[in-house]
């Protein structure tokens, strides 16, 4: 008779492990040590059975165990490298992109192209969250921002090399290179502040709704980290630049857009979760 349950991994968080059922494809998320007094796990193999001793009676229970690196399959591995190349797109070009300011004449506003690709980073983090966790989300931030850091340090680079004669691009590349670095330091630390509090708070909402009301992580986790990523970009970029009614202002377009954002997001959020655990989840049974 085949086996009727499959250890899938373990969640650092909460302590509890996945287990998939065989016979209709569907995943437990259940108590390490229930786990262990539950008849389900009578039906692991020895591999199986002392992955989870060795989470249950590890002296550092928070470290994370064989199932949550070694076993993950080739797809969940692709996915991962995609999201994080996602995230890695987004926020580089948006930063790049912040130098040309839009005029909408409709809303009487200005905005750059990276209003309208950028929250799309959050959607990302959250799916990165979901599927992986906190700690290997915040690995993706911190590849992110460390690629976007290189990449506008050899932009900066690249302005000190003499050009070739009379070529009529060279003090307008310069200017423009020069105006991207100069909100380097506020896009950076928004970054990083807003992708992690984002990432952190979704996990916490999946832990508290025990997996359960995707939409309501998706949504207030983007929604609070937007408020954060606006208020430190522009408060660390114009203060002192510009008067702060202005400001404020401009922080507040930036949030009802990326609001809105929060609100669609929802539905990607749930069609990638669909993929995900028939691509990754389904094959790794």
């Amino acid at each position: 008779m085949g086996k009727k349950y499959k250890l899938l991994g373990f969640n650092s968080q909460d302590n509890t492990a996945n287990v998939l059922i065989s016979s209709t494809g569907k995943v437990l998320r259940i108590n390490v040590k229930e786990l262990e007094k539950s008849e389900i796990a009578d039906d692991f193999d020895s591999h199986e059975t002392k992955s989870l001793y060795r989470k249950i009676y590890s002296s550092f229970p928070n470290s994370p165990s064989i199932y949550e690196i070694e076993e993950r399959n080739e797809n969940s591995w692709v996915v991962y490298s995609l999201l994080a190349l996602l995230l890695t797109i987004f926020y580089t070009f948006s930063n790049i992109a912040a130098a040309k300011p839009v005029y909408i004449e409709y809303f009487d506003i200005i905005v750059t192209p990276g209003t309208f690709i950028y929250p799309f980073s959050f959607l990302v983090i959250d799916l990165l969250s979901e599927f992986y966790g906190f700690r290997l989300a915040r690995k993706a931030i911190y590849m992110s921002l460390a690629s976007n850091l290189i990449i506008v340090s050899l932009l900066s680079i690249s302005t000190s090399l003499p050009a070739i004669p009379n070529w009529s691009l060279n003090d307008q590349y310069n200017a423009l290179m020069n105006h991207i670095l100069s909100a380097i330091f506020a896009s950076s630390l928004s970054f990083l502040v807003s992708e992690l509090v984002n990432s952190y708070v979704l996990c916490k909402l999946k832990d508290m709704t025990h997996s359960r009301f995707l939409a309501l992580r998706v949504f207030f986790s983007t929604f609070i980290a937007s408020i954060l990523d606006s208020f430190v970009f522009c408060f660390v970029a114009f203060y002192g630049k510009l008067p702060v009614n202005q400001i404020i202002g401009m922080m507040i377009i930036q949030i009802l857009i990326k609001i809105f954002f929060a609100l669609f997001n929802v539905f990607p959020a749930y069609g990638s979760r669909y993929l995900f655990n028939h691509w990754v989840v389904k094959a790794a049974h």
